[in-house]
């Protein structure tokens, strides 16, 4: 078994290397788990003994294939708890964050298993992220920024790139919402702002900060 402490930095590893590429910095992590690094490398000594990382000072750290698949197995805890507080006990998206942050920790796959049955086994969580199966399989969505669109583009959100509860709280007050069909009526040239109508009805203006953070698929045509 490993501690909340070193699963949560394999998650942030993980999601490093998500982002920025397949070796991470010392540095990078400190930064993601707001430590100092002294401390940072402490524990890469750790996870390396439990061949869940490769490390070499001054080289970086890589993620193993034991590593990826305990850092999998925290993400799909994660989510699935998040679906879980959402469509079971009436919590809002801004809600389960730091909730889901705790339970992701409960060591029973039973459990798990049981509540992805419950849920009748959903493909992505609250946020449009996708959940990775009991194998550890990942289906990641063709997702793209609204801010890439154009003006007559009609599209469907599928995500969001903010998970913050301040983000997650204005998209709400605006009525933008996964599943929503967004056109875009307008693009303002001088900062990329947005004039966007919402499933046909409400139309409102979005800055770019706010495009960049919504994810969407171009609509099918009929």
């Amino acid at each position: 078994m490993n501690s909340f402490t070193e699963e949560n930095y394999i998650k942030a590893i993980y999601k490093l290397i998500e982002s920025e590429g397949d070796t991470i910095s010392t540095n990078a992590i400190a930064e993601k788990m707001n430590t100092k690094a002294a401390s940072v490398t402490d524990m890469l000594k750790k996870l390396f003994a439990k061949k869940l990382i490769n490390y070499q000072k001054y080289q970086g750290v890589t993620l193993t294939a034991k590593g990826e698949k305990v850092a999998l197995n925290i993400i799909r805890k994660h989510r699935l708890w998040e679906m879980f507080l959402v469509e079971k006990l009436d919590f809002k998206w801004d809600e389960v964050h730091d909730v889901a942050e705790q339970l992701e920790h409960i060591n029973s796959d039973k459990l798990i298993e049981q509540i992805d049955k419950f849920l009748n086994f959903p493909k992505v969580d609250p946020h449009g992220d996708p959940i990775p199966d009991a194998k550890g399989k990942l289906n990641i969505p063709k997702s793209q920024l609204l801010s890439k669109f154009n003006k007559s583009d009609v599209c469907i959100m599928t995500g969001v790139v903010d998970h913050s509860a301040a983000f997650l709280q204005y998209l709400d007050k605006s009525g933008i919402a996964l599943g929503n069909e967004i056109k875009i009526k307008d693009v303002v040239v001088f900062d990329r702002s947005l004039q966007i109508t919402i499933n046909k009805r409400n139309t409102l203006f979005i800055s770019n900060d706010v495009a960049k953070n919504i994810l969407v698929i171009l609509k099918p045509q009929p």
